[in-house]
C-alpha cells in the first residue's frame, strides 16, 4: 500500500502542455486531504560542451516574468513515447542549430516531485557541429543560444546569474559523475 492512497482524482487544468490533477487523499493516519499534482511529459535536458565552452539558450519564462539563461531541454508533446536519444538530438538541433556527434545519458532526475511527476534526462553533448539555424517552436520565439567558456558559466552560477534548477541540476550531476 502507498505511504498516501488516492481516492480520487478529477483534471482540474489541462492543456497541450501539462494537466493538473486533484487528488482527494487519505494519509496512513487515516486523515483526509486533497493533493494537486501537475502532470507533465518527461524531458531532456543537455550539457552541449566542446572545446572548453557550453552552448546556452536565454529565454523569456512567463510565470516569473524574467529572461533566463539555460541549459537546452524540453519535451514533445506530441510524441511523450519517443526515444530520448532521438529527443535530446531534436531539442539540441531546434534550440541551439547544433548537432552532437557524442551524445552521453548521465541519467533521469525529477525536477519537483513535491508537486509534479514529471522526469528530466541528463544528456552531455560533445563533439558538436553546426547544422545551420535553429527550428524555434512558437512558444520559444525570442530565445537566443550562445556559447560561453565553461569558466565564465560556472561564474554565472556562482553570481547567481544562471537560476534554472534543471540546469543547476544537470551541471551538479555531471560533475558529480566525473563527466566534465
Amino acid at each position: 500500500m502507498a505511504e498516501i492512497e488516492s481516492i480520487d482524482s478529477v483534471v482540474a487544468y489541462q492543456n497541450k502542455w501539462m494537466t493538473v490533477r486533484e487528488h482527494r487523499i487519505r494519509r496512513p493516519s487515516g486523515a483526509e486531504g486533497i493533493f494537486g499534482v501537475v502532470e507533465k511529459p518527461n524531458c531532456v535536458v543537455l550539457l552541449p560542451i566542446d572545446r572548453g565552452e557550453i552552448h546556452l539558450v536565454e529565454q523569456y519564462r512567463f510565470p516569473v516574468g524574467a529572461r533566463f539563461w539555460e541549459a537546452p531541454q524540453g519535451a514533445w508533446e506530441e510524441r511523450p513515447d519517443a526515444p530520448i536519444e532521438a529527443l535530446a538530438a531534436g531539442e539540441l538541433r531546434e534550440e541551439t542549430g547544433l548537432v552532437s556527434h557524442r551524445l552521453r545519458c548521465l541519467g533521469q532526475v525529477h525536477l519537483v516531485p513535491g508537486y509534479s511527476n514529471q522526469a528530466c534526462w541528463v544528456f552531455l553533448a560533445s563533439e558538436l557541429e553546426s547544422a545551420g539555424e535553429t527550428r524555434l517552436d512558437q512558444e520559444e520565439e525570442g530565445l537566443i543560444s550562445r556559447a560561453f567558456p565553461v569558466e565564465t558559466f560556472e561564474a554565472m552560477i556562482a553570481s547567481g546569474e544562471v537560476k534554472d534548477s534543471t540546469t543547476l541540476c544537470a551541471y551538479g550531476l555531471a560533475k558529480a559523475k566525473g563527466a566534465l
